[in-house]
This record gives structure tokens, sequence and C-alpha cells, in this order.
């Protein structure tokens, strides 16, 4: 499957430190031969200052030579910057973690510096020392560390770029350290500094060079190009995150730089469309006791346009799935890129954790769409569709009916090993998707292509994606 693999997609829009648990990941899964990823590894590490990594990493792919000696002396330059920053770093914390300065600090940062210069003789020079010495705890791999230094630096800083990068350099550092309630407002900070860049603000900036005029526009898009990777991390980890992708990726601005940027992410998006549909539509669990917002409830039915329009610039087994299921209302084919897109979800980094997760969630998509089409569905030939033994499928169908408000209008016969779906009559405003579906299924017996169901099967209603 090293075909549908995105490690190489996505690392690019990655600082180095975030590749490698993807890289780590790339090993155990054996997608690609193990000597090229070690050398990709390789590649990344001896750009750090996590030597000792790095000639672990030459030895693995040069047996029985010896690391370069450009790391000894990289490593002693190392330990005598790493001295004379921390001297630098504690001398400031010394004073801004001293009681009596905390309680003066206020909201105002240009108060705040003016303060500490008339009582500690600290200047904006000297708190830069934070920064820096935040940055070189990052490039050896203390993010713990580092993420304390980068603060204690944003809190008195009023140096933007600077505390631009101590933000990216923050929200890396928790994510490493996997403290994902704290990375998750980080990155809700960050892409509200990115976000707050108004048109006026962006114009104002560029006015001295009428060229320049689209350079802060663009540089806003890149920005959150480079957001949506990052988060990934954090939404595939935060109890949360899957319904707080589909809020953030499906607004406005951040859909059209998925469009626009990086389609390959729209994996991301059905994906967490699909492992959130169950609490959406109302299956009762300890996530349905959350509301939902309106954009989540309707996410299938929005990721699906989306999945159709840029379908001519990425698609996988993931997006295909959904596409065939609700667009081509082709069951056999959806069941046949179901079966593709669970190896997909359990190659994925970000993914592989929820795959019997997702696997149940698209199981439930299938079911959803086959009974508000059929009358009457055999409950053999609906198992077949969901990759199920007829056993297994009995069981999984029954269990599903139980959970769902399917219950109210489905009855099961187990003699007749059937279930009989009763439910009111649709509307006539709405019968337009079901002649849409029904006309797929006619279209395809005159080709001499199979139906979506057996004849015993009585198609009555329309699918349709709440």
């Amino acid at each position: 499957m090293a075909e549908y693999d995105l490690s190489k997609t996505i690392i690019p829009y990655l600082d180095r430190h975030l590749a490698f648990p993807l890289l780590a990941h790339l090993r155990e899964a054996s997608l690609f031969p193990t000597e090229e990823v070690i050398a990709a590894q390789y590649a990344l590490a001896k750009g750090t200052n996590m030597f000792d990594y790095a000639s672990s990493l030459f030895e693995q792919i040069y047996p029985g030579e010896k690391a370069p000696s450009e790391f000894d002396e990289k490593r002693t330059n190392a330990v005598s910057t790493n001295e004379r920053l921390q001297l630098e770093a504690q001398a400031v914390l010394d004073v801004i973690q001293n009681p009596d300065v905390a309680q003066a600090l206020r909201q105002d940062k240009n108060q705040n510096l003016q303060y500490l210069k008339d009582n500690y003789n600290l200047t904006l020079e000297q708190i830069t020392a934070l920064y820096t010495f935040g940055q070189f705890q990052y490039s050896y791999g203390n993010y713990t560390g580092a993420a304390d230094y980068l603060y204690h630096f944003r809190v008195l800083s009023t140096d933007n770029d600077l505390n631009n990068s101590a933000h990216w350099g923050k929200l890396a550092s928790d994510i490493l350290t996997g403290r994902w309630d704290v990375a998750l407002e980080e990155l809700n900070t960050l892409r509200e500094a990115i976000d707050s860049r108004t048109s006026s603000s962006l114009l104002a900036s560029a006015s001295a060079n009428a060229n320049n005029l689209q350079e802060p526009a663009l540089a806003q898009l890149h920005s959150r190009t480079w957001l949506v990777h990052w988060s990934l991390f954090v939404y595939f980890n935060h109890p949360e995150g899957r319904t707080l992708l589909l809020e953030t990726f499906l607004s406005p601005s951040y859909l059209n730089t998925i469009q626009t940027s990086c389609p390959w992410v729209l994996r991301y998006l059905a994906a967490a469309a699909i492992l959130s549909r169950k609490a959406a539509a109302g299956v009762a669990s300890a996530a349905a006791a959350t509301p939902l917002s309106s954009r989540v409830r309707h996410a299938i039915k929005e990721v699906v346009k989306v999945i159709q329009m840029e379908e001519y610039q990425y698609h996988d087994p993931v997006t295909s799935f959904l596409k065939e299921l609700y667009i081509e209302f082709d069951f056999e084919a959806a069941q046949r890129e179901l079966t593709l897109a669970e190896e997909v979800v359990g190659d994925d980094f970000f993914l592989s954790e929820f795959k019997d997760e997702f696997l149940d969630n698209a199981r439930y998509l299938i079911s959803e769409a086959y009974c508000r089409i059929h009358q009457k569905i055999d409950i053999a030939n609906l198992s077949e569709r969901l990759n199920l033994s007829p056993e297994e499928g009995e069981k999984w169908i029954v269990n599903l009916i139980r959970e769902t408000r399917m219950g109210a209008d489905a009855k099961i016969d187990l003699e007749k090993n059937v279930i009989e779906i009763n439910r009111p009559p649709l509307p006539v405003y709405q019968n337009a998707v079901r002649t849409q579906a029904l006309g797929v299924a006619i279209a395809r017996s005159g080709q001499g292509v199979p139906a979506a169901g057996p004849k015993t099967d009585q198609p009555v209603q329309a699918v349709t994606v709440n």
C-alpha cells in the first residue's frame, strides 16, 4: 500500500523534529525498504544537535564504520553553547519568577518591559536569551524545556517575528511531549493569530510596494497550509480532535486552503467525518451527549461535495468510498473501496489507531444508506456488503438497529433472515435523490452491471446524507 502513503507529501510541511515520528512509523509499517527510511532519518537528524541519535543511524547505514569526527566536534561546541545560553536565560528567569515581579507585571508588554528595565536593568535583548535557549533546547530534543522557555519569552517579548517563531516552536514542543490539551490551546491561539490578519492590515503592510499587494494574503495561505498539517497531530490524538477537525477544516477559509494548497488532506477530512458519523447520527454513546454543531452533523454531506469537486486533484480509497456510496450509489464499489481503505487507514500514521473505529463507522454508513433505499433487506446480502460473515453480520446489524434511531422503523424477521423497514412516505420534494439512486441502478442493469441489491430487496427510500 506504499502508493497511498502520504508521508513524503506531508513531511515538507513539517518541522524536521515532527517528521521523526512519521519516519519511525514507516519503519514499523515496512511500507518502504528499511535502509531508505533510515537514510531519511539520518538526513534529518544530522541537521540537529541530536548527535548520539545521528551517530547511531550512521552506524546502521554503514555497519562497521565509525561515525564522522565532525559529530564529536559539534557535540563539544554544543555543550559549551548550552552552558552559556543557560546562564543567560537563567538570569532572566530569576527576575521574572520573583514573586514581587510576577505581581507587578501587567497585560501591557511595553509597560512590563519598562518596569523590568527601570527596576532590574533587563532589556529586550536580554529577554531574547529565553528564546535563544528555548530554540537550542529544542534542537537537541529537550522539548519540555523548550516549551517552558519559549512560553516565558512570549509572555514578555514585543518582537512580532520572534513571537511568531516561538508560537510554532511551543506548538511543536507540546506535540512532541504529547501534552494534547496544552497543544490544542496553542494550536487555537496560533490559528487566531493567523486568521486575525485582516485584509486591511495585510494591505497596509504591503502598501510600500504595489507589486507586493498579494504577498501578505499569500503568506497567510502558506501559514494556514502549515497549520493544517501540524494540526493533524493534535486532532488525531486529542479526545475531541475529530470533531474539532471538522469544525476547523470545513470553515470557508481552511476548506479553501485545503482545496488550493493541500488537497491530500481530504483523506483526513473524510476520515474524521466517517469517524464522527455515529455520534452525528444520534447513536447512543458518551460522545453523543455533547451537543454537535450543524457543521459536524452535516459533515458527510459537505465532505462528499468537496470530494466530488476535487477528485481531479486527489482521491484515494478513503475518499472514493464516500464517492461510491453517496455519489455513484454503487454499494459493490463502495465495498471494494472500503476493503482498500481499511488497509490505507491501518498504515497511515495519523489514522492507524482508529482502524477498527473507522471500519465500524463505515459499515454504519453502508447500512444506513442501504436501509434507506430498500424496504426489505436480506441480512446475508447486507452482511456481504459489510465484508462480514453471515453470523458476524447478523449480530452487527441487530446491535446497530438497537443502538440507533433505525430501531423505530426496522423490524427484524430472523426466520426469514430479513429486515423490514417501515417509514412514512417521503415528501414529494425529497424524491429527487431517490430517483437518482434508482436511475443509477437501472442504468447499471442496462449495461449488464448488477444493481445494488438482489431481486428480493425492494427499493423504496432515497439515499440522503443528514
